[in-house]
């Protein structure tokens, strides 16, 4: 799967296409590899890199959400619960277990948190991750060695799912791409095509590689743009109104020393009415996330000095060694594609189910949701997509649906367990050209080879499709992405047929985009 077989596909289909998407996030794909699957011709132009926003920058959690429970959202968090199982089963290599601790500070969060818990317990049978359990003071200092024991009168534990969401994206591609789906990165909608009704008809884009502008005609045009979906649905009419409220989360990234062991840890309640969550991910710690209303949505949304500051805080009352500014190797925001549906300030109050519109002139706009439940809004999407048009398709499949890579003979602590059954011809690789096996920085055990597979493989086109999202470098340490970027970009010019002027624009604008990531010196 790469870029060049993406344009051949897309060149070669003759009239229609049964569905058009707009939009590379995980919405997006999932729409398309459901459509495809399905046996429906597919084709889906993203603007940037797939997963390129919201969709990489999650807290990296498959779960039903504890706090969706304490709103009084049942359905969602039953939803989503059973969601978490069907991923795990779908995508083994990629979705695993992981504990929680809830520290409590009173007899009464003790009962408070622990009946809930038991709650999430039954909304999940069937489809249970593991039992939660009241642990005593010694039991959850066991539990989260570097707790600080202040004013601590135990925990519940509790369980649920971590994934790589980036990674999971990339399998969903080629997913989709493997059940004849065309998807192409770096193609921008321009403008919506509209037939003599005056009913959408299709998409105008333009390629960002090389300028070329096409039409797109579709049956069904559906805007999965996530943040950017007002921006697609102004095409069709200026004068709507917006139904997306954008709030931005902040993660902060610290070294694993702060934070060992295999349990993570949620911060039950904070000053903004939301949960923090501590949480090991790929060797380091993750502490995130805020909830912030911004008024527009960018690719690179920037976090504000208060946001870090809040998390440091935060953390700080609960962790032993209080985590501090200089301890910190890097961040990731990211903007939550909220619906709007209520009058509240409040974005922690929107929310999160998935919402799927018609205009008048026939553009589909699936909206909200989250990660968790992206198969079942893309079922729900395709669904509508084919009573709306009368499209002819065989029923929904991805209940039961393998995703690409798929491999049940995975060790989580592995770092590059994440490719699953596509590790192996990475490793073949690195066989043939022993000089492809070894690590291009003490940071990562990332090595040439994981370069080359992300180019041939996974439509890579830039230092930062690689080192954000093929591998998760940029996310994990940027200091030590930024300086891998060199090696990259000479990889990605050999491999793409690029000179030394573009691996110099190359690494220069990889580390501008990894200024968004760096913490200040």
């Amino acid at each position: 799967m790469d870029r060049a077989d993406a344009l051949k596909r897309f060149h070669a289909h003759e009239g229609a296409w049964d569905v058009v998407v707009i939009g590379g996030g995980a919405t997006g794909v999932a729409v398309a590899m459901d459509a495809a699957i399905r046996g429906l011709s597919v084709v889906l132009v993203e603007q940037s890199d797939f997963g390129k926003g919201t969709s990489s920058r999650s807290t990296k959690l498959v779960h039903g959400g504890v706090r969706y429970l304490q709103q009084g959202n049942i359905t969602l968090v039953r939803d989503a619960l059973r969601e978490r199982t069907l991923l795990r089963l779908n995508a083994p290599h990629l979705v695993h277990d992981l504990p929680f601790v809830i520290p409590c500070r009173s007899w009464w969060q003790r009962f408070f948190y622990g009946t809930g818990l038991k709650v999430y317990d039954f909304l999940a049978v069937g489809n249970s991750f593991g039992r939660s359990r009241n642990l005593s003071v010694s039991q959850t200092m066991q539990a989260v060695p570097v707790l600080s024991r202040d004013r601590l009168k135990g925990g519940v534990l509790y369980h649920d799912g971590q994934f790589d969401d980036a990674r999971l994206l990339i399998s969903m591609v080629r997913t989709g791409h493997d059940a004849g789906a065309c998807l192409l990165n770096y193609m921008r909608v321009t403008s919506l095509i509209r037939g003599q009704d005056q009913r959408i008809e299709g998409v105008c884009v333009c390629d960002a590689e090389s300028g070329e502008e096409a039409r797109i005609e579709g049956r069904a045009v559906i805007n999965a743009a996530g943040p950017f979906s007002d921006a697609i649905r102004a095409m069709e009419d200026s004068t709507q109104e917006s139904m997306i409220a954008p709030s931005q989360g902040v993660h902060l990234v610290l070294p694993r020393a702060l934070y060992p062991g295999a349990t993570a840890m949620i911060v039950p309640k904070t000053s903004d009415g939301r949960v923090i969550f501590i949480i090991p991910w790929h060797e380091h710690v993750i502490i995130g996330t805020t909830d912030t209303p911004i008024a527009e949505a960018c690719l690179e949304p920037k976090p504000q000095q208060d946001e870090i500051q809040f998390l440091l805080t935060t953390a700080a009352d609960y962790l032993e060694r209080a985590p501090e500014p200089d301890d910190v190797l890097g961040y990731f925001t990211g903007v939550r594609p909220l619906v709007k549906g209520d009058k509240s300030a409040r974005t922690a109050s929107l929310s999160r189910d998935h919402v799927i519109r018609v205009s008048t002139a026939g553009l589909i706009t699936i909206a909200g949701g989250k990660w968790t439940t992206v198969r079942k809004m893309a079922e729900d999407c395709v669904d509508k997509a084919i009573q709306l048009h009368q499209l002819k398709a065989q029923p929904c499949s991805t209940e039961n649906y393998r995703l690409h890579g798929a491999s049940d003979k995975v060790v989580v602590t592995d770092e590059r367990a994440v490719y699953g059954t596509d590790l192996a011809h990475i490793q073949q690789l690195e066989r043939d050209q022993p000089t492809l096996a070894k690590p291009m920085s003490a940071a990562f055990g990332i090595t040439p080879a994981q370069v080359i597979w992300a180019v041939r493989q996974e439509m890579a086109r830039t230092v930062e499709d690689v080192l954000a999202r093929r591998t998760r470098a940029l996310f994990l340490d940027s200091r030590a992405a930024v300086a891998m970027a060199p090696d990259v970009a000479a990889l990605l010019a050999e491999e793409l047929g690029h000179d030394s002027e573009w691996c110099e624009n190359q690494v220069n604008e990889f580390r501008l985009v990894a200024e968004n990531y760096l913490p200040a010196s």
